[in-house]
């Protein structure tokens, strides 16, 4: 029986452990896309305990909690710090199979080096060892960050965010890691919703673009790419219900934006072709800035209409969606294509039940522009498990070119979600190790580190255009 969480943790061939030891386990970590607070990363946030670094705001763990039968007072509400921890490593201790076991554990013995399984039993322990040890100056923001062989990492920021902090991170010559901005717009496209006015006010004050019409708000965002551009932001990134080809005429697309402005309410056709009108605007102006593209989508949101009503959105009440026409977005890709319009894409669906749509529908739209122009992103949030993640890795190595893939991402808002990537990399190199040590290609090294390396570092480098900060 293997030991737990060992060294050599889901590395089950020889060749595995060969590959992530040498070739994965020191590349530079490459993030991509996550939701860390740029300020926090500026100010340099501590934290007195480990639940102000591991519960806040993670709903990942709060829908496990609620699983397991916990009070809301122990998740979102009132009690003490030190009771929601306990609560939480109670059911933690059970939690076989569930990825948070593998990742909490992980957290723990390379950011704390505790090895100790979190249970009830030993959460009285390891409450007062992390306590003592986050009191330490290595313990803050920035020091995580450093600590975990991250050379750039891009949060997820609003065309009307001043970037005020990206700007001083980017002057401080004492940080060694690149903090760079993504462009998130989904406030401005989402006309259905009710906070869509307000936001298109809040815009037109920032942007210093008066916006009545489609056209307005067009400039008004050209201009705040710039802004973005200027403050080093290479990527975008896009959360849909599905991906949308519902063409119209740019006459029919102003009158829905004009009758939207005044505070009529739209149909859900009139919504579609006002986001695809939006989508193939902002990847026109991608491709003039030489910028990807990321579209998540698959995700049925705030199920729960009394806990949304109680506690917002982004709170564990989301699930996935299964409707994602694929003849719609080969559509909307083969449309871009046709205008010149295509950026490099990256697709990500929340049902792994698309991963072969899209991996064929990526083979459709690929060139010389870059390796993997158009790449299947990683498995994402309810897949970013053992399963998820070799499903992904297998259906992308089965239709496509795994060796061009952009590897891995935290998507995350929490500074010690680092060993995701350590996780993630084991999963690669047992599956690799498996193929070799199978027949399925040869103890090639060379080779194989290569495409390890490319994988969990290099390939994203180059597909982003990512440069390490000068210090």
């Amino acid at each position: 029986m293997q030991a737990f969480m060992d060294k050599d943790f889901l590395l089950s061939t020889e060749t595995a452990r060969r590959l992530y030891h040498e070739a994965a386990a020191d590349c530079k970590i490459i993030d991509y896309h996550c939701h860390l607070n740029p300020q926090e990363i500026w100010e340099d946030r501590r934290y007195e305990n480990i639940t102000q670094v591991w519960l806040g705001g993670d709903h990942y763990k709060w829908r496990l909690m609620r699983c397991a039968g916990v009070e809301e007072k122990y998740i979102t509400g009132d009690a003490s710090d030190k009771e929601k921890f306990l609560k939480w490593a109670a059911v933690l201790g059970k939690a076989i199979g569930n990825p948070l076991y593998h990742w909490s554990h992980l957290e723990l013995q390379r950011f704390f080096g505790i090895d100790t399984p979190l249970n009830a039993r030993t959460a009285e322990q390891i409450w007062e060892e992390t306590r003592a040890k986050l009191a330490d100056p290595a313990f803050s923001a920035r020091n995580l960050i450093v600590r975990s062989n991250v050379e750039t990492l891009c949060t997820t920021d609003d065309p009307v965010d001043d970037l005020h902090f990206h700007e001083q991170l980017a002057a401080d010559k004492s940080f060694p890691v690149n903090v760079l901005p993504a462009w998130r717009p989904d406030k401005a496209m989402n006309i259905e919703k009710d906070t869509w006015m307000a936001y298109v006010e809040k815009l037109s004050e920032v942007s210093g673009v008066k916006i009545g019409s489609f056209a307005d708000m067009k400039k008004a965002l050209k201009a705040r790419m710039d802004f973005f551009a200027a403050h080093g932001c290479t990527l975008s990134d896009h959360a849909l219900n599905y991906v949308m080809y519902a063409p119209a005429s740019e006459s029919e697309v102003e009158a829905i934006f004009a009758a939207r402005i005044k505070g009529r309410g739209i149909s859900g056709e009139e919504e579609a072709k006002f986001k695809f009108a939006f989508m193939a605007f902002v990847a026109g102006e991608y491709v003039r800035r030489g910028w990807a593209m990321q579209l998540h989508y698959g995700c049925r949101r705030d199920n729960n209409q009394t806990m949304f009503d109680r506690l917002g959105p982004d709170t564990g009440y989301d699930c996935i969606n299964n409707y994602a026409p694929s003849e719609q977005t080969a559509a909307f890709l083969g449309y871009l294509e046709k205008q010149g319009a295509l950026p490099r894409t990256i697709l990500y669906s929340l049902n792994p039940n698309d991963n072969q749509a899209i991996d064929t529908i990526c083979g459709c739209f690929q060139s010389s522009e870059a390796v993997s122009k158009i790449q299947h992103g990683s498995a994402w949030w309810f897949n970013d498990h053992f399963q998820g993640m070799t499903d992904q890795l297998t259906s992308l190595a089965n239709l496509g070119y795994l060796a061009g893939f952009v590897g891995m991402l935290t998507d995350s808002r929490s500074f010690l979600s680092y060993p995701r990537h350590e996780y993630f990399r084991r999963i690669l190199c047992r599956l690799l190790g498996e193929w070799v040590e199978d027949g399925r290609y040869p103890a090639d090294f060379e080779t194989l580190s290569e495409i390890v390396r490319g994988i969990c570092c290099e390939n994203a480098k180059e597909w982003f255009g990512f440069k390490a900060k000068q210090i």
